[in-house]
């Protein structure tokens, strides 16, 4: 009796319920809630459910994360290993590759003036750099959590690996990614708040036809100069233009497919994942974490404010000629700011189509989010 009482007992023990507390309990909730988003409202579900899935496994079996060094076999967790590679910045890059590949940069050569609204988009990511410290965090700190108001994920995960910030990688992450998700709720009322109806029903001439030779030459003379003035953006616009070289040149069909495709897939499964595992409740349940989210919708509402108004200021220059909602479009989420765009402008006039005009501001805001990264890696002396 004795043997069947000490059998159940261990059983017991190995159990998750043992060791859940009520951070576990509420972490694996908003992990339910990440999966509602994902599958039943369609936002972003690439994105949140494979983190979702991780924030769920972490939260009942934290030994998925363990490190090598804790491990008594000298085994870490299976999501430890996924981790590392986000840490070691090869899968953010490998994200930045794929983007490349699939993305038709045609929009942002036929109109180089878009350049000028993804700049203007990035004044959020250095407002809220100060307002981190502000708020107390150490510079390193900051300028990892400010590149949340790109509404980038992989160039946050590169650049708090690259300053030495771990610490805050699971909050800023999702942080990053829930905000590239949310982004179909949080950017239209600031859209329509800085825009009046007329301006919104401003329809854009057609965009000239670009050459193929153009688009070849675009993503090797953009890594030529971006990386020469910054060496430490070779990682992130580097990867970004050879993905889109393979998708331009015509002659490695196949490598273009598997950047875009595949790769890509694969990719997102491993840093969703790990992404997600990093928020055990422990780690994530913190009075920083509310800060770093707080910081991140400041920066990211931040960021398209600023698109916007130099949207309406290029729309007094030019005479009328731009509509002020693709400044919007010039945080990185690619394709769905852009997406947003088209749906505010088309909310006010269902002929009006912006979405190629937004594509300009948005791939400019991909490239100026990462220019952004090298820059505070310059700063602080990082390579």
């Amino acid at each position: 009796m004795d043997y069947i009482t000490n059998t159940m007992v261990n059983l017991l023990q190995q159990t998750a319920f043992v060791n859940l507390t009520w951070g576990n309990f509420a972490m694996i909730i908003v992990a339910f809630i990440f999966l509602y988003l994902a599958i039943k409202k369609g936002f972003e579900p690439l994105l949140l459910v494979p983190i979702a899935f991780g924030m769920l496994l972490v939260n009942i079996y934290p030994d998925i994360m363990l490190t090598i060094e804790d491990s008594s076999n000298g085994v870490g967790g299976l999501l430890h290993y996924f981790y590392l590679l986000d840490e070691w910045s090869i899968l953010p890059s490998l994200i930045f590759m794929g983007v490349g590949a699939m993305t038709d940069f045609g929009p942002l050569i036929a109109n180089p003036k878009s350049f000028l609204l993804g700049a203007a988009a990035q004044f959020g990511i250095y407002g809220a750099y100060f307002m981190a410290i502000l708020m107390g965090f150490n510079d390193k700190a900051a300028a990892a959590i400010s590149i949340i108001g790109g509404a980038d994920g992989p160039t946050s995960i590169f650049l708090c690996g690259k300053l030495g910030q771990t610490e805050f990688m699971g909050p800023i992450a999702v942080a990053a990614y829930s905000y590239m998700a949310l982004v179909p709720i949080i950017q239209p009322p600031i859209m329509k708040a800085l825009t009046t109806e007329k301006e919104r029903k401003i329809k854009m001439e057609q965009l000239r036809p670009v050459s193929k030779l153009e688009k070849i030459l675009f993503p090797i003379i953009v890594t030529v100069v971006v990386c020469l003035i910054l060496p430490t953006t070779a990682p992130l616009v580097g990867m970004l233009m050879l993905g889109n070289l393979f998708r331009e040149s015509g002659v490695v069909k196949q490598l273009a497919e598997t950047a875009s495709n595949a790769l890509m897939y694969i990719v997102v499964i491993l840093l969703g994942t790990s992404v997600g595992a990093t928020t055990s409740a422990e780690a994530f349940l913190k009075v920083t974490t509310l800060k770093i989210v707080a910081l991140g919708l400041i920066a990211f509402a931040l960021g398209t404010a600023m698109g916007v108004i130099f949207g309406k200021i290029m729309c007094k220059v030019t005479g009328g000629k731009v509509n002020p909602l693709i400044g919007s479009a010039g945080v990185s989420a690619v394709p769905m700011a852009a997406r947003v765009s088209q749906k505010v402008g088309s909310e006010a006039d269902p002929t009006n189509f912006l979405l190629m005009h937004a594509m300009g501001p948005n791939v400019a805001g991909v490239i100026g989010t990462a220019v952004a990264a090298g820059t505070f890696m310059a700063i602080f002396g990082v390579k």
